[in-house]
């Protein structure tokens, strides 16, 4: 079982751990060099400060993945809208937790007054990634070709979007 809850600065040794794991070893990511401890501190108190969800999923006393949601671009007629990203640990994979961490960072969107969520998702040959924010309602917005190189191929990414239901706790226009 997976329990959900946010991030904690104790949490991000695991997290980086995760994160470093796709940066090394696949194009999931198009980093090609894992951020420091340090820049992990700065991210999660950044989206803190802006009142954005990074949420951790602990699963047999261990940080299995992690999920957050972070500003989509930094003008400000965007500040509805964010990038999701969701991470398991390889070991981790298959047992529903991306579902799981996927859903909780959606409800937490909502609940912080975000209207979209944009998933940014490179295209790997795997339809993971895909099938899992499809299944949490995502639709194809649209696909820019070979707009990455790295591990010696060019990658595509696949832009999806999801629209939120409006929270009835939070004002329209979030500020």
């Amino acid at each position: 079982m997976l329990t959900v809850r946010p991030a904690t600065p104790d949490d991000l040794a695991a997290v980086a751990a995760i994160y470093a794991h796709y940066v090394t070893e696949t194009v999931a990511t198009f980093d090609e060099t894992p951020p420091s401890l340090d820049a992990w501190h700065t991210r999660l108190a950044d989206l803190t400060a802006r009142g954005l969800p990074f949420l951790v999923g602990e699963a047999e006393g261990h940080i299995a993945g992690y999920s957050y949601a972070a500003p989509w671009r930094a003008k400000p007629a965007y500040r509805h809208s964010v990038e999701d990203s969701v991470y398991l640990g390889p070991e981790w994979a298959g047992r529903g937790y991306g579902t799981v961490l996927l859903r909780a960072v959606l409800d937490a969107c909502a609940g912080a007054g975000l209207r979209q969520v944009v998933a940014v998702i490179a295209d790997t040959g795997s339809d993971a990634s895909a099938a899992l924010h499809r299944k949490a309602g995502f639709t194809e917005a649209g696909r820019l070709t070979g707009v990455g190189y790295k591990h010696g191929r060019w990658i595509d990414t696949l832009l999806m979007q999801h629209t939120l239901p409006r929270h009835p706790a939070v004002a329209p226009d979030r500020r």
